[in-house]
């Protein structure tokens, strides 16, 4: 049971921090700290025990639930999630150190904390779609209270908005996961039961409904355009260590959950609706890059970079083919890392300190000078999100074009331009805000420096992504490895 250990060390971790004496509420960031390591380490057991050569899903575990309605603890892992496990991982123990500063009700704040960890570990390792579901929910009650009690700019109007769009997108995922178990007659809720025809039947009639509103139901979280507004919004809303969650792991779990469930179960109305979800990934690029080009807030201008990068990730599924798909999840695993970073350089190093995101004033400021760590961190993060080779997102974007000229290779002319404006705008933001002002002359304010949890948690994040760029099979392996599986067979074309 390694994988469950990971969500409930999370589970433990946020119940012990609550039970803590408020004269002991400063150990808070250190049972969180704690907790976060111990679900990274059996992630990355697991990660480490996973054998290519062998069964396509492993740990698995099973233990009956609610056996009348065919319900069961169903976990276990193929190459994918345990790349979307490890990634969890590395979030949880950086956000922890990005949030070492936090003294406001540090009891509550770390078991929300903790409670989202331990949803996102779930839904990555759970083969039952009612148990899915029910961490996919455990996730949105904490975001809520984390950015409404301590976020910033329109803190309640950020927070309810994504909790609203959260919510209705789990209710179209609700209906037609109830649909979904009425109409398979198979009395289960096992995804392996029901993607199997001989198990389990979706008349292409109720599959031309049912997978669009389920798809949108989970690109909701993931960002899918137009309906993305909640992310830059909930993003600039939220303190920093739940901006790095959002962007690091909770889209993902919409992408995820996507390909797992929507796409797995319902073969045929993908081959219906993925031109048109292809069509409305590529928008997401292209203006996601366009919108945050014109931003004057730093904050924004990740929020929306963010909409653009997990528009790839949304094109990638829709190629339908093994580059486009292993593309796909590579680009989830490398923008988490990515957007991670970003959001943690801009909330904490640079927004805590200067108490402004404007670009144009942090430019006025000489904060190469102020704030050197932080505006080597942030160039390195800029180069890493344009795609530059010797970063993980190269080589997911790469793969991604490869499999997007395959099959829908009219598309490429407005990624392309895309590409070119998410060069631009990340090329702005940062010599607006770094290198505006003559370092010779200007004079540069009196911060206080980055610490050493913040720069630890930096330099895990920066290791990640070179770490895979340079050496890239080693999550490709197991996410091809995981394409070869039965469950999967009914996606390509």
């Amino acid at each position: 049971m390694i994988l469950t250990a990971t969500f409930l060390s999370a589970f433990a971790g946020a119940a012990l921090v609550l039970l803590l004496p408020e004269c002991m509420a400063g150990l808070a960031k250190w049972i969180a700290l704690a907790a976060a390591l111990v679900g990274l380490g059996f992630a990355s057991a697991a990660f480490v025990g996973y054998d290519n050569a062998g069964p396509h899903f492993q740990f698995l575990t099973t233990i009956p639930w609610i056996p009348q309605l065919g319900i069961s603890f169903f976990t276990g892992a193929d190459g994918i999630s345990i790349v979307m496990l490890v990634l969890t991982g590395v979030i949880a123990v950086t956000g922890t150190l990005f949030s070492w500063n936090v003294i406001r009700r540090p009891r509550a704040f770390f078991a929300f904390f903790l409670t989202i960890i331990g949803g996102v570990y779930g839904v990555f390792q759970s083969f039952d779609l009612f148990l899915l579901f029910v961490f996919y929910e455990i996730v949105i009650i904490p975001k809520y209270f984390l950015i409404a009690a301590w976020g910033s700019t329109n803190r309640e109007y950020g927070a309810m908005k994504l909790t609203m769009y959260s919510v209705a997108g789990s209710a179209l995922v609700l209906l037609v996961m109830i649909a979904t178990y009425a109409a398979s007659g198979a009395h289960s809720f096992d995804l392996f039961t029901l993607a199997d025809p001989a198990r389990a039947h979706f008349a292409p009639g109720f599959q031309a409904w049912a997978f669009p509103v389920m798809f949108v139901g989970f690109g909701v979280l993931a960002g899918l355009w137009p309906l993305h507004t909640w992310a830059p919004t909930g993003h600039v809303a939220a303190p920093t260590a739940v901006s790095m969650l959002l962007a690091g792991v909770v889209m993902k779990l919409g992408s995820y959950s996507a390909l797992r469930v929507a796409m797995t179960l319902f073969p045929a109305g993908l081959d219906q609706w993925r031109v048109p979800i292809a069509v409305l990934a590529t928008a997401g690029i292209v203006l996601g890059a366009l919108v945050a080009l014109a931003q004057k807030d730093l904050k924004f201008t990740v929020g929306y970079s963010s909409i653009a990068h997990m528009g790839f990730v949304l094109l990638g599924l829709m190629t339908l083919n093994l580059a486009g798909l292993t593309g796909s999840v590579l680009q989830m695993f490398s923008h988490g890392i990515i957007g991670g970073l970003l959001f943690a350089v801009v909330g904490r190093m640079i927004y805590d300190r200067t108490h402004t995101r404007d670009i144009a004033e942090l430019g006025q400021m000489n904060l190469t000078k102020a704030l050197p760590f932080a505006a080597f961190t942030f160039t390195v993060a800029s180069v890493a999100s344009m795609g530059l080779p010797g970063f993980s997102g190269f080589i997911a974007e790469f793969t991604i074009l490869s499999g997007s000229w395959r099959s829908l290779p009219w598309l490429l002319i407005p990624v392309g331009i895309g590409v070119v404006v998410t060069v631009a705008f990340t090329l702005c933001a940062l010599q607006r805000t770094f290198f505006a002002s003559d370092e010779s002359s200007a004079p540069a304010p009196t911060l206080d420096p980055i610490t050493f949890p913040e720069k630890l948690g930096a330099v895990i994040l920066i290791a990640s992504t070179v770490f895979v760029g340079l050496f890239p099979s080693i999550l490709l392996d197991p996410i091809l490895r995981s394409f070869g599986s039965p469950l999967m067979h009914g996606i390509f074309r």
